[in-house]
């Protein structure tokens, strides 16, 4: 078939051509992350406009576009390739000039985020001080002090966030979408009123229980810095954003991992299941030094064999949860099938990586795990488990209400960048979290989020991970291990990466993500687990 044989030409010559340059881009964008060196952010400026000038390519979009319409392969994986070659370029077909402002604009923002140091009383600190002091200082003052710190980032960079928010508008218009947001969900193969319902759906299962949660939580801290409950503000919750929230459960992680060497444990755990990480670990960059980007990530180089983590470690229950997350996203990158063609070499979707990260992820606040990786004496293993749970499952609801102000604030900007961005962020922060904001603060304090900046319409991704990874949970503990533990961390059990690599991970994206899940585990993505496993217990 002639539509069949100069498609497979166009695939073939497509990644000759991309695949050197987003290699080269990714090992510029690492270096630059963990140096903070402007030449390496300057010359991965330069490699990003490259590969978006490439997709912006009118002839090979206007082939795509044309074979879709009057095409369907017999053949899936050729119809597969079709419509995510079609999708990657239709992202990118607005003018040269727009898609060059809004490479140049993320690039330097990304710079900011990176390299910005926060300052008190002209001192600079980390976002790790921050967080140390968030969540174990007693002092209203100095809990507000280091809050507000935070957000100076937001104050910074506000106005660029918001200018490119209107030119990648401007972008989605021009491809014939009413904004960015919607053409983002929608070329990532999600739709919006699917996570419309499924938002409010989750809402309302959640809202009683966090209520509950809320108010316990309230109680302690009121008592904590010596305040009525009406006085707590938002830097009484233990991070900057009430994403995690603060301990009020008699359970203290840290100190399971104080002293620990927590890059040893990770890789202890991954090969006891079956998923070994020892190359990756060495590629990786894993402890923090100034002017290194702060946060945490994985990056899956040359969809080949070079997968990296970037992580700042420090010997803490919070770092070792992030080392299985980020681990979680590496062995999935490093298991995909390297007979598939370099295009089908990535996860299904954002959601299905995210969902094996979190699955990991959740393993750092296990009784099990703590035991048989650290080697601890738990002198009451049953009040143990019954309060890391108890921790665990405030953790999930107050992360799904976090989640819920992001959606929602994305949602709005990208409707109308004018509108009043502070008053709409405090509105969404009162209704899902419950937290009284300061009246008098008018700040945008909503740009002090990273992901709002440089990684637009992504932040559903983490709740539908969730999801996903409850699923998968209980799939792999009732069917794949026919577990009896009420929450086993899977340590010792190979099954478990047996699973994951032949029926998971190996596919990348050569189905859809709803297909992929249909097949691995039985039935379509049923956030019932999720609910189940958080809220009704």
């Amino acid at each position: 078939m002639k539509e069949e044989n100069d498609f497979l030409h166009f695939v073939e010559d497509y990644e000759k051509e991309i695949a050197p340059l987003v290699t080269e881009y990714n090992r510029t964008y690492f270096d630059a992350s963990v140096t903070g060196k402007e030449e390496a952010y300057r010359k991965a400026a330069e490699l990003h406009l490259k590969i978006t000038k490439y997709y912006s390519d009118r002839d090979k979009f206007k082939y795509l576009k044309e074979l879709k319409e009057k095409t369907k392969f017999d053949e899936q994986i050729l119809d597969r390739l079709l419509t995510l070659l079609y999708n990657s370029f239709a992202e990118h077909q607005c003018s040269e000039e727009l898609s060059e402002k809004i490479v140049q604009i993320s690039n330097k923002l990304e710079q900011e985020y990176s390299t910005f140091r926060a300052s008190i009383e002209g001192k600079s600190v980390t976002d790790n001080d921050i967080d140390d002091v968030l969540l174990s200082s007693g002092s209203s003052e100095k809990v507000k002090q280091y809050w507000l710190a935070s957000k100076q980032i937001g104050k910074k960079v506000f106005r660029e966030v918001i200018e490119l928010a209107k030119l990648r508008n401007q972008a989605a218009r021009e491809l014939g979408y009413k904004n960015h947001f919607e053409m983002s969900l929608q070329l990532s193969e999600l739709d919006v009123s699917f996570l419309l319902k499924l938002f409010d759906e989750l809402d309302n299962k959640t809202r009683t229980k966090f209520k509950e949660l809320k108010s316990l939580i309230d109680k302690n801290l009121s008592k904590k810095f010596g305040i009525q409950k009406s006085e707590l503000m938002p830097w009484h919750y233990g991070d900057r954003f009430f994403q995690s929230g603060p301990k009020i459960f008699s359970v203290d992680f840290d100190s399971y991992y104080a002293g620990k060497n927590i890059e040893e444990l990770t890789k202890k755990y991954y090969e006891s299941i079956g998923l070994p990480i020892d190359d990756i670990i060495k590629r990786s960059d894993l402890y923090e030094r100034e002017g290194k980007y702060q946060h945490a990530y994985c990056i899956n180089i040359d969809r080949e064999d070079d997968v990296r983590v970037v992580c700042n470690i420090k010997p803490n229950h919070r770092w070792m949860s992030t080392m299985l997350h980020e681990f979680g996203h590496a062995v999935y990158d490093k298991l995909i099938s390297r007979k598939l063609p370099w295009t089908l070499r990535e996860p299904a979707h954002t959601f299905t990586t995210e969902a094996i990260a979190m699955l990991f992820g959740r393993m750092a606040s296990l009784t099990e795990f703590i035991r048989d990786l650290t080697g601890a004496k738990i002198p009451d293993e049953k009040n143990f488990g019954e309060q890391a749970f108890k921790s665990l499952q405030a953790e999930q609801l107050i992360f799904s209400r976090w989640v819920q102000v992001v959606f929602r604030f994305e949602k709005a900007l990208y409707e109308n960048p004018d509108a009043d961005l502070n008053s709409i962020w405090k509105n969404l922060v009162a209704k899902y979290q419950l937290l009284n904001y300061p009246g008098d603060r008018d700040e945008p304090d909503w740009a002090a989020k990273i992901h709002i900046a440089l990684y637009p319409a992504y932040y559903q991704n983490y709740i539908l991970g969730e999801m996903l990874a409850s699923q998968l949970y209980f799939y792999i503990k009732d069917k794949v291990l026919k577990s009896s533990e009420p929450m086993p961390s899977f340590y010792g059990q190979n099954e478990t990466g047996d699973y994951l690599k032949n029926l998971f991970f190996s596919y990348g994206s050569l189905y859809r993500w709803d297909e992929l899940i249909e097949k691995a585990t039985g039935e379509k993505l049923n956030p019932e687990y999720y609910i189940e496993q958080f809220v009704k217990n």
